[in-house]
């Protein structure tokens, strides 16, 4: 297990992670507890493999990272490896937690979060769950009937698990997102097309744009490409040629920032990076990932465009050429693009999940 164990007795624990959309809104809640409840031992429980193994280690927050890893798309022999692991690593939380109980758990999906969610079932603490997505995964399906509460980002999410104790609350964002930003129409050229890709599912979505972007730029001289394209996929992609107004890099790590210089992103559809684009007040195009557990890209995407905030562009035949269409028209329109950039929403997700969390562990 990781060196540096926290002390989880008495402890908020916060677990999730695998990708961005669940570890992101984790690092959302516990920056707000440290907020509220500046005396209380917060601590968080990831996976080796997934971004928390990135950003942790880096980082204030104690933290104990497990040797998990998911079990889609596995074979049989390694779906039976990832179950004893799974097995595990449950059981060696269980017996740290019976030493130094922890006051309450959450958890925000994805595989990273099993083990400690498991743990808490079966000692009987207190466990919440924050669900993001607008189709709940497996985990949560799982252990949702047993949470106290099941804290939801859309509506959509409540009839998917009948027997749990739902409250919809939105999606929690990092503090960087809580802040006043400038307007879409304050930004001035040269334009910047952001692109986010890098996490699971990125590669099609990254050559997509390899490809387009030269007819992209020579069409619009007033624009620049920024282009997150992940550790992994950086380094592959680095070599290739690529117009001069377009930048590659592994990682964006204010992602604030990036968004508010942006006058158009595009992206896979992750709760997470959809609610901070309506924190922010972007307009994006929106380009769901096709494997995403129960569909629930595709779904969080059509969300966010039934509320004038994204044009979506599914993945199929012609991709790259109906990609470059639809960048096309936006980069070219600014009325169009301007109107989807809806003035931000203000997020209260976090106040309301801490609001619930304190009145239940009262």
């Amino acid at each position: 297990m990781h060196d540096a164990t926290p002390t989880f007795d008495g402890a908020l624990v916060l677990t999730g992670g695998g990708t961005g959309g669940h570890f992101f809104p984790a690092m959302a809640l516990a920056e707000g507890a440290r907020r509220r409840w500046p005396g209380r031992a917060i601590a968080f429980v990831g996976a080796r493999r997934g971004i928390e193994a990135r950003e942790l280690p880096g980082s204030a927050w104690p933290h104990l990272l497990l040797d998990v890893e998911g079990f889609l798309g596995r074979s049989p022999l390694r779906a039976a490896k990832s179950a004893w692991k799974l097995w595990r690593a449950t059981a060696h939380l269980k017996a740290m937690w019976r030493q130094g109980r922890p006051w309450a758990v959450i958890g925000t999906g994805g595989y990273a979060a099993a083990p400690a969610l498991l743990a808490a079932k079966g000692l009987g603490i207190p466990f919440f769950l924050h669900e993001s997505n607008a189709a709940p995964g497996a985990l949560v399906r799982l252990v949702a009937p047993k949470a106290r509460r099941v804290w939801c980002g859309l509506e959509a999410v409540r009839p998917l698990l009948p027997g749990a104790d739902c409250r919809v609350v939105g999606t929690p964002v990092r503090d960087a997102f809580l802040r006043n930003f400038r307007s879409a129409e304050a930004l001035e050229p040269p334009y910047r097309l952001l692109i986010l890709g890098g996490s699971g599912g990125a590669r099609t979505l990254n050559e997509a744009l390899l490809l387009t972007a030269p007819a992209l730029l020579e069409a619009g001289p007033e624009w620049e490409i920024l282009h997150q394209a992940g550790p992994a996929e950086f380094e592959r992609l680095k070599p290739r040629l690529r117009h001069p107004r377009h930048a590659l890099v592994p990682f964006i790590t204010h992602m604030d920032e990036a968004m508010e210089s942006a006058s158009l992103v595009l992206s896979r559809s992750g709760a997470s990076t959809c609610a901070e684009l309506k924190a922010v007040g972007r307009g994006a195009v929106l380009v769901p990932l096709p494997t995403s557990a129960s569909g629930h890209q595709r779904m969080n995407a059509l969300a966010l465009a039934s509320e004038g905030r994204a044009a979506v562009v599914e993945q199929g035949s012609e991709f790259p050429d109906r990609l470059q269409r639809a960048l096309r028209r936006l980069m070219a329109d600014g009325e169009a693009r301007r109107s989807l950039s809806i003035p931000r929403e203000p997020n209260r997700a976090v106040d309301l999940c801490l609001d619930d969390l304190a009145d239940q562990s009262a």
